[in-house]
């Protein structure tokens, strides 16, 4: 007796569920993704935003405070259930069963980055999240490559070396919260992939905005595109050692925060405007620099995450990347 052809192709696919929440402290994105097929095919996307105590609740903990331990265990729990939300959107969005999903993955939300002392920390409680979904979870994706002596960030390139691989020299550029760049050589075979953080993405400029204007994001860039850049503070900016260390390398708020800026802002009279203006330019010009140093061969710049949907920050990396 023949199998139904829905029975069929239900069989045929990889189903797996993807869950990411990062630095920005946005919420968490899922996406449902079929990896049958010689190119992954994704059936569905949900962005679930964090409620506002959730949030500052995992800003706090990037930073020493009372009673960690207890509070990064209960803040644990909310952001699963996000996670789990997310699942239950993309399923139903998909019209998949959850019982075709082979697994979830879920690397948490990194609260402490020191892979320099040998750990990276991330809030998490993957039983739980198996417990709501209903699926099998994969978790704690960064931990080995620390203890190989990596950096457990950034997790993309992998990702980006299947997707984007083509015949010429690409970086491809992903802005969420920090900024990384992953350099593809070109035909397979022919060079090695390389990938690391290059410094700030949004979450300076985020943060300026939220401090100044009491919005989330410049939407748009439109307040940034209204300034101007100031010299001086932007080299003063890209003088940080950070931006000059070798790859592999890896950052995030433990370094690059508004405390960082308003060190370096302090006696110098600068509109607000004008610095939002200038941490924009500051994130376009460390992207380039860092593509120019470690992907000189590069004919091709694409940009994926948040920042991607910022006209300003887009406009200046085309300025600083030219002529790619």
């Amino acid at each position: 007796m023949e199998r139904p052809s829905s029975i069929v192709a239900a069989m045929a696919r990889e189903l797996f569920i993807g869950l990411m929440s990062g630095t920005s402290l946005d919420g968490v994105d899922a996406v449902l993704v079929d990896f049958a097929p010689s190119r992954p095919a994704l059936l569905a996307h949900a962005h679930y935003a964090f409620a506002a105590d959730l949030r500052q609740e995992l800003l706090m903990l990037n930073t020493p405070g009372w009673d960690d331990l207890h509070r990064a265990a209960v803040a644990a729990q909310h952001l699963v259930r996000a996670y789990a939300s997310a699942v239950e959107d993309v399923l139903r969005h998909a019209e998949v069963d959850r019982k075709d999903v082979r697994a979830v993955g879920a690397p948490g939300q990194t609260v402490r980055h020191r892979p320099d002392a040998g750990y990276t920390l991330q809030v998490n409680a993957p039983a739980l999240l198996a417990e709501l979904a209903g699926i099998d979870v994969v978790a704690d994706l960064r931990s080995r490559d620390v203890a190989a002596g990596g950096q457990g960030a950034p997790l993309v390139p992998a990702l980006h070396a299947a997707l984007f691989t083509g015949e010429s020299v690409r970086a491809i550029v992903n802005i969420g919260g920090i900024a990384n760049v992953t350099g593809l050589p070109g035909r397979v075979g022919q060079g090695t992939v390389i990938g690391f953080d290059c410094g700030p993405g949004n979450l300076l400029i985020d943060g300026w905005m939220q401090r100044h204007r009491g919005e989330p994001v410049d939407r748009e860039g439109l307040w940034a595109a209204g300034g101007h850049t100031n010299a001086a503070l932007l080299a003063t900016l890209l003088a940080d050692p950070y931006f000059a260390l070798p790859p592999p390398k890896s950052t995030g708020r433990e370094l690059f925060n508004l405390e960082w800026v308003d060190k370096h802002i302090a006696g110098r009279a600068i509109a607000p405007r004008d610095v939002q203006t200038t941490l924009t330019r500051l994130t376009a010009a460390s992207i380039a620099r860092a593509i120019a140093a470690y992907v000189p061969r590069a004919s091709e710049v694409f940009l994926c995450g948040g920042g991607a949907y910022n006209g300003a920050l887009v406009q200046m990396i085309e300025q600083e990347c030219a002529p790619l």
